[in-house]
């Protein structure tokens, strides 16, 4: 194996920050969407809401009104339409797969505010590649909505059927105003014990009808108003003319066209929060600062460390190695006579002592050389090795030691 095998990285630096890049921004995205996914979608799905373009959608009619001056607004919130010195006629347009608690969620939050409900009609979809356009429908199927939508609380018991005739004009009067309407094929009506028809159908079944105590409204068939009703000229000024009608009778100052029944939501959140102001500054500096943190972990202070060897090459070391394998081993004490003998050994050596002399002649011969009134080299050669702990020998060992030292003038 090769040098630059062995010791190379096994990866390029570059690749790696910028997968760790990626993945950052990626996962910053992925919640930012997961938070304004509603907001941010433009709802042109075909379905029955007021941003569709398809034909159970609504956004023709919102063009239209608010073309004519009305005040419109497309509520992304579960709120009150009722203000001080202004009142808004929320228009709830469910799904027939609403959950009853969303409709009483809704008609609870609106209080006394006026209240118009569009049941669903149609089951439509989207086939690939068969829309004639984005966002419209390929096909659909008229089909009865639940009764559980219209909470009894609220409109008592309902019952959703098919006008036995389709045929003729449907009338009735509205805010008091006079209001035909041509009924589209396999109309659909409402019964119910506390309701008051105020449009009818040529066999005197309502289409539009109104709660005995309050203003709340019930439109049987989404296809007066939608965007089917906009096939001709007359059809959509009688849909616009039976929103402001229905507008006065309640007494509105304009309109609010929800969207949380069908998904488009943006309810309150701290998710959301994180990404709009005024909290999309402190999201930003948190962001940075994870960045800098990543940033001064990548980059490295100076050359990169070597790898230490675990026994230093030195004589230091091996002298260190070895007096701390006898500290372990608790045998200080047995190295006593070897000391005295390499004191003595190397002070006679450096001194030049005559040649042929014993230990007690050589330490005689050592304590010639001494100052008057200093310790014997003699006397602690002998006492040394009788040390009974470790503080006896350290003492007489250092001592052996500033006597070589003051001889041989040396450390």
């Amino acid at each position: 194996m090769s040098d630059t095998a062995a010791t190379g990285d096994g990866f390029n630096p570059r690749l790696i920050a910028g997968v760790v890049v990626i993945g950052i921004i990626a996962f910053i995205a992925l919640w930012a969407l997961i938070a304004l996914g509603p907001q941010l979608s433009s709802g042109n799905d075909g379905g029955g809401h007021a941003l569709s373009k398809g034909a159970p959608g609504y956004a023709g009619i919102v063009d239209l009104v608010e073309r004519a001056g009305a005040n419109v607004e497309l509520r992304r919130r579960v709120e009150p339409a009722a203000y001080e010195d202004y009142t808004q006629l929320t228009i709830l347009t469910p799904t027939a797969r609403t959950r009853p608690e969303e409709m009483k969620e809704l008609l609870a939050a609106q209080g006394d505010a006026p209240v118009l409900v569009v049941l669903p009609k149609w089951a439509a979809g989207v086939v690939p590649g068969q829309a004639p356009k984005p966002g419209w429908v390929s096909g659909g199927l008229a089909v009865l909505p639940p009764a559980r939508l219209l909470p009894e609380e609220y409109f008592g018991k309902v019952r959703v059927g098919r006008a036995k005739s389709a045929k003729g004009n449907a009338r009735g009067r509205v805010g008091g105003r006079e209001i035909r309407l041509t009924g589209p094929r396999q109309l659909h009506t409402i019964t119910g014990e506390v309701l008051d028809p105020l449009i009818t159908a040529a066999d005197g079944s309502a289409i539009l009808a109104r709660v005995h105590e309050g203003d709340r409204y019930i439109l049987a068939d989404p296809d007066l108003i939608n965007n089917l009703a906009f096939s001709t000229r007359e059809k959509a000024a009688t849909a616009a003319s039976l929103i402001d009608a229905i507008a006065e009778d309640a007494d509105a100052d304009g309109l609010a066209f929800d969207l949380t029944l069908n998904g488009f939501g943006g309810q309150r959140s701290l998710l959301r929060f994180a990404f709009v102001p005024p909290f999309i500054g402190i999201t930003l500096c948190l962001i940075a600062t994870g960045l800098l943190a990543l940033w001064q972990a990548w980059m490295r202070f100076g050359p990169a460390l070597k790898p230490r060897r675990a026994i230093p090459v030195s004589k230091a070391a091996l002298i260190a190695n070895s007096a701390d394998l006898i500290k372990q081993a608790r045998r200080e004490l047995d190295g006593a006579d070897a000391f005295v003998k390499s004191q003595r050994i190397a002070i006679a050596r450096r001194l030049h002592a005559p040649g042929g002399l014993d230990d007690e002649a050589t330490d005689r011969w050592i304590d010639r050389h001494l100052d008057a009134g200093s310790e014997s080299f003699s006397s602690l050669a002998r006492r040394l090795p009788l040390a009974r702990n470790t503080h006896e020998f350290l003492e007489g060992a250092q001592a052996l030691h500033d006597i070589r030292k003051d001889l041989l003038r040396d450390s």
